[in-house]
Formats: structure tokens, C-alpha cells, sequence
């Protein structure tokens, strides 16, 4: 497959496919390439190992199980791998029935509960039947083996969890009816509690899809609800519903867990929220492992690093979460500005001032050394080390490597407020402003001039006003109209925060005049003028060109209404005082609704027209099967209504749509 193409589930099939129809020789090196992209599809293990084990390549068998069965927690595939160990043990008599017995263990408590394992219980309460018993202490360690698996089978909510309750009441009503009646009526409430739950579980683990690829986050419908599913499902079982011990509720959890990570393997949240739980209980070691398969499945992750580097620095791992860091800094030259910033700040927490100082200063050696570490440095410096002094050497520094950048402009400007040193802000502003062009210096004029309103005096303030305006006239055409005062400015000088001089109409009034006086030599269509402030940008930048396009306000076309009407088929003709309608009424659609749509906004409408005109609905159709669920979702939960057709010409003459 090709790198774009790398996770298409369609290609991933198809070749899945022509596998099982090719020598294991030939077929090996496609499955290695599937798994190599989907390392946790179990479907594609358990049809690589079939093959191998079909051929009796019992060595390449044993070698794919090691590599897939802890990561894949699916019951077909482990009672694949049960087969595989019977088969393997069938001929070796005492030695061979015990292996294959830890094998039954073995995989019970992995995948033992699963909703889906009540046939892998069976399968093993079987086999324990099955073992002969040469005295009479055997026998009796065979039934208490057989005991055993049935109690904890009844007490697992699963889905054959009733069958397996008729199953041990024979098996105990067989051994002693005596015996048996204390023992059922001791495990019938587990039982009943069990069963309780699982017919909860169920409606969550139907949810969910269980062939689904594990693929990157597209943000598709499916995808975003099959994410919800498994969260739905991970607080069902986190709530413990079935008020059994931790360790038992533990294990369920992080069974649920492994589960959903074979199918939300490339999502970071998912690896977080796993790895914090782990944490969360006073699992360390156990979350330190889930962020190192998380790092794994994700290399590029800086947010799973952090994440990772934060749970080793609390826990006092101080140098495991510093390799995590150094990291992020990668080979120097590509190391972004957040990774330098964050190991300077790791620095300062843990080896001191002199540390951090120390990795500043080379860092800044670098050409590439970009603005933001200078000022998250000097504000370290002032903030945590209290040394104005330190800080305000930084900023000068950097200035002479980013005085064309404005945003480190107005950091300094913030910076110096915060030490209330007024001169040495106009004396910033002025130095910046005299090397800016003229279209990036708009967020520092707009700083001065409000730095002057706090700062200044009357004079100083109208001065840096009338400067800013001069300084950001536009075209000569413009420049005239910019350089005359408005009122708008008097508002702005005279306001606080969230307090105005005006009502916010006169502010709606305001605006919209400064508009016009921005357009007063253009040509402005008519009905962009006619519906008041709500169709006037009031935004400072306005179109330059002629064209009104964007201006225009779309009323809905009257003329192509039609009422709806219950009674009439899909197809049927529409009466002749009618045009094209917007009719949606379809047999998937439980819900009657009216719709008003002019053809030129309608994405239905040449759908509607055909039906309209006495065709066939399957063109309507067709667009419904094309439309996403949640919208299919949404249209089939709203009311119906049934509304007249004077009512409907009425609220239509408004420009509303009725839907």
C-alpha cells in the first residue's frame, strides 16, 4: 500500500483477502505488512496464525501467538490459540493434559471476561470432565477442579451465563442433592447479580463495532461514535456494577481498557486516560508501562511525553523524566520554541537557577532560537527568581534579534508595565514603531495609544492618536477621510473595560456610519443598505473591490413553495398552482415536516424538483442514503407539525424559513 494510503481499510481487505488464497511463502510477507500498520487487528493474527497452523508449522505458530496474543484480547483468536495447544498435547498423555490445562488457565485470565467467553468456560469445564481419575482422591480433585470453574463461570456476565447456571445445577444435583441444595441457593443471588449485569453490559458492548481497524483519528461519524461507545463502557465498568471486590472490578477495568485500545490504538486520550487511572489506584509501574506502549504506538506525541515526563517527575524520577525532555529538544536544530521553554522550566524545578540560566544562554546561541524562549526566560526570571534586573537585560537582548517581531514588541511593553517604568515603554514604543512597516505595526499603535490613555495626559494622548492615524492612512484616496476625527475615538478614549459612554445601539449606529464613511465612494447595492446594522461589517477591514457579492441578503423564493400534505405518495403529481417544492417525506423519516427553500439554496432541491414533477422518489432517496447519520438522527426526532397554507405564505412573505 501506498504511504497516503496507508490505513485505507479497503485496500487492507482486499489484500487480506487474496492472502487466503496464496502459499503460506507468498501469503507471510502481506500479513507482515498488515500487521506492521494494524498491529492490533486481531482478525488479521488469527487468519495469519490459521494459515501457518494449516500447513503444520507449529514453530512459525508459537512465535505469531508470543507476538499478538497479550496485545489482542479477543476470544476467537485465543481459542485459536487452545486449539493450537491441544492439538500440540493431545498425544502426550498426563504431561500434555496438564499443559494444556495451564494454557485453560492462562487464558481465562486474560480474556475470562468477556462478555463473549461463556463458550471458552464450557469448553474448559469440559475438558476438566473429560480427565480420567484413576482412585478415588482424583475423582474427587477432579470434581472440586469442575466445582471450581463452574462458580466463577455463574458469577462472569456473559452471554451464555444462563446455560452455564442450568449446567452446575445438574452438575451439582448429579454429585449431591443434599450438598447441592446449599451450594445453589449460596451462588443463586452471585448468579442473579451477574446476570443483572451483563444485561446491562450488553446494551453498551452493542454498541461498538468489533471489526473495526484501528486507525488514526479522522473525525468521522463512525469513528467519533464509536469513541463515545467505549467511553460509555469504560464508565459502566469503572462504576463497578456488579459490587465485587477492587482487585476483581480492577481487572474488569483494565481488561475493558486493552480492549478498546485494539481499536483505538492511535488515540492519545485513550492512552492518557488509561495510564492516569493506572495512577489513580496507586498503580505507578503499571502506568509507567502504558505510557511506554503509548510512546510506542505514538512516537510523535509530544503531549503523551509531557504527560509521561510529569507523572516520572513527581513520582521523584528525576532523570528518567529529564531523558523524556531532552527528548522533546531533538537534534538542536529542529527543536521547537515549547520544548526549549519546557526544559527550562523543568530545569528551574528540579536543578536550580544556575541550571536553567546555564541552558539559556545556549540556546540562544542558535540562529533559529525564536522569540518566545527570551520572553518566557525573562518572565521565569522576574516571576519565580524575583530579578526585575535579569529579566529586563533578557527582553533588551532579544530586542536586538526580534525588533521586527510585535508580539515580542508588546510582551516587553507588558513586562515593563508590571514595573511601572512608563519611560522606558514610550521609549520602546518609539524605537519599535520607527522600524515596523506599516502592516504589522497596527497591534503596537493601537498598545501605545493605550498605554497613553492610562499613562498620558490629554495632549500625549490625542497626539499618539492623530500620529497612529497618519501612520496607518491608507491610500491617498482614504487618506484624507482617516485623518478626520470621530466620534467613534471619543468612545474609545472615554471607555473602561466594559464600561461605554453610549448605549451598545449608538455603538451599532457608530459603526455602521464608519463603515459608510469608508464606502462613501463606492457603489453599494441597495438591499445591502435596507435591513439595518445587522448586514454591515463592522469589522475595520472592508472589501476594496467593487463587487457587492458579499453583501447581498437571500430572501427564501415564495414562488417555489408547496404545502405539505400527509395524504400524498412519494411521486405523485403536485397540483399545478404549484412550482418546485421542498418536500421531505421519505419512508425512513418517521416525522412530517414542512420545508421552505428557495431551489438556488436548496442541496435537495433538484431531488424535490423530480419528485415534484410526478418522477420517481429514488432520487430523493439516494440523497438521504448519502446524508450522515447524526443529521438522519436529528430530522427523524423533530416534531411534526401541521401548519396552514395562509400561515406558511405569511411567515414566508418575512423571509423565514418554516422547517
Amino acid at each position: 500500500m501506498a504511504t497516503v494510503d496507508k490505513y485505507n481499510v479497503e485496500s487492507a481487505e482486499i489484500l487480506a483477502n487474496s492472502a487466503l488464497h496464496l502459499p503460506i511463502s507468498q501469503a507471510t510477507p502481506i500479513y507482515e505488512q498488515l500487521l506492521s500498520i494494524f498491529p492490533t487487528a486481531a482478525k488479521y493474527w488469527r487468519q495469519y496464525v490459521e494459515a501457518q497452523m494449516a500447513v503444520n508449522n507449529d514453530d512459525a505458530t508459537k512465535q505469531i501467538f508470543s507476538r499478538c496474543l497479550l496485545n489482542c484480547l479477543q476470544v476467537p483468536l485465543w481459542r485459536c490459540y487452545i486449539r493450537f495447544i491441544r492439538k500440540v498435547n493431545d498425544k502426550k498423555g498426563v504431561e500434555g493434559q496438564e499443559e494444556t490445562r495451564k494454557a485453560f488457565d492462562f487464558m481465562l485470565s486474560y480474556v475470562g471476561a468477556d462478555i463473549a467467553s461463556g463458550p471458552v468456560w464450557m469448553e474448559y469445564i469440559a475438558f476438566l470432565k473429560s480427565l480420567p481419575a484413576a482412585s478415588t482422591q482424583e475423582e474427587s480433585q477432579r470434581m472440586t477442579s469442575v466445582r471450581k470453574a463452574y462458580q466463577k463461570a455463574i458469577v462472569t456476565p456473559t452471554h451464555h451465563i444462563e446455560q452455564l447456571w442450568k449446567d452446575y445445577e445438574n452438575f451439582e444435583n448429579s454429585v449431591s442433592r443434599q450438598l447441592a441444595k446449599g451450594l445453589l441457593s449460596e451462588y443463586q443471588p452471585k448468579y442473579n447479580s451477574a446476570r443483572a449485569v451483563y444485561r446491562e453490559r450488553k446494551k453498551y458492548v452493542d454498541e461498538i463495532d468489533w471489526n473495526m481497524l484501528a486507525v488514526p483519528p479522522t473525525d468521522s461519524c463512525k469513528e467519533e461514535m464509536q469513541w463515545m461507545a467505549w467511553k460509555r463502557l469504560l464508565a459502566f465498568e469503572k462504576g463497578n456494577p456488579q459490587r465485587i471486590d477492587s482487585a476483581s472490578s480492577n481487572k474488569r477495568i483494565i481488561f475493558t481498557y486493552e480492549q478498546c485500545l485494539m481499536y483505538l490504538y492511535h488515540y492519545p486520550d485513550i492512552w492518557y486516560d488509561y495510564a492516569s487511572w493506572h495512577a489513580k489506584t496507586g498503580s505507578m509501574d503499571a502506568a509507567i508501562k502504558v505510557f511506554q506502549r503509548a510512546l510506542k504506538a505514538l512516537p510523535d506525541s509530544e503531549m503523551l511525553k509531557y504527560a509521561y515526563a510529569e507523572l516520572e517527575e513527581s513520582r521523584g524520577a528525576i532523570q528518567s523524566a529529564k531523558k523524556l525532555y531532552e527528548s522533546l529538544l531533538g537534534d538542536g536544530a529542529e527543536t521547537t520554541a515549547l520544548a526549549h521553554i519546557q526544559f527550562i522550566r523543568f530545569l528551574r524545578r528540579n536543578e536550580g537557577v544556575e541550571a536553567a540560566r546555564k541552558y539559556f544562554l545556549d540556546a540562544r546561541k542558535s540562529p533559529s532560537c525564536p522569540y518566545h524562549v527570551y520572553v518566557a526566560y525573562a518572565l521565569m526570571a522576574f516571576c519565580l527568581d524575583k530579578d526585575p534586573k535579569v529579566a529586563h537585560n533578557v527582553f533588551e537582548a532579544g530586542l536586538k534579534h526580534f525588533m521586527h517581531e510585535p508580539v515580542y514588541i508588546l510582551e516587553y511593553a507588558d513586562f515593563l508595565s508590571c514595573l511601572n517604568d512608563d519611560r522606558n515603554i514610550r521609549a520602546l514604543f518609539e524605537r519599535a514603531l520607527s522600524s515596523l512597516p506599516q502592516e504589522e505595526s497596527i497591534e503596537v499603535w493601537k498598545r501605545f495609544t493605550q498605554f497613553e490613555k492610562t499613562y498620558g495626559d490629554l495632549t500625549s494622548m490625542l497626539k499618539v492618536e492623530q500620529r497612529r492615524k497618519e501612520a496607518l492612512s491608507g491610500t491617498s484616496e482614504e487618506a484624507a477621510s482617516a485623518l478626520e476625527s470621530s466620534l467613534q475615538e471619543v468612545v474609545s478614549r472615554y471607555s473602561f473595560k466594559d464600561l461605554w459612554p453610549c448605549s451598545s445601539k449608538d455603538l451599532d449606529h457608530l459603526s455602521r456610519q464608519e463603515w459608510l464613511a469608508k464606502n462613501i465612494g463606492k457603489k453599494v447595492e441597495k438591499s445591502a443598505l435596507s435591513n439595518g446594522s445587522a448586514t454591515i461589517d463592522k469589522s475595520p477591514s472592508v472589501p476594496t473591490s467593487n463587487s457587492t457579492s458579499s453583501l447581498k441578503v437571500h430572501h427564501p423564493d415564495t414562488s417555489q413553495m408547496v404545502i405539505y400534505d400527509p395524504k400524498q405518495h412519494p411521486g405523485a403529481a403536485v397540483p399545478p398552482n404549484t412550482t418546485a417544492p421542498a418536500i421531505l417525506a421519505a419512508s425512513n423519516l418517521s416525522n412530517p415536516m414542512v420545508m421552505v427553500s428557495g431551489a438556488a439554496s436548496n442541496p435537495l432541491s433538484n431531488s424535490t424538483v423530480a419528485m415534484a414533477d410526478g418522477g420517481s422518489a429514488n432520487a430523493f432517496h439516494e440523497v438521504l442514503k448519502g446524508t450522515p447519520p447524526a443529521l438522519l438522527a436529528f430530522l427523524t426526532s423533530l416534531p411534526a407539525l401541521e401548519v396552514s397554507s395562509t400561515s406558511i405564505r405569511r411567515d414566508c412573505s418575512n423571509g423565514c424559513l418554516i422547517n
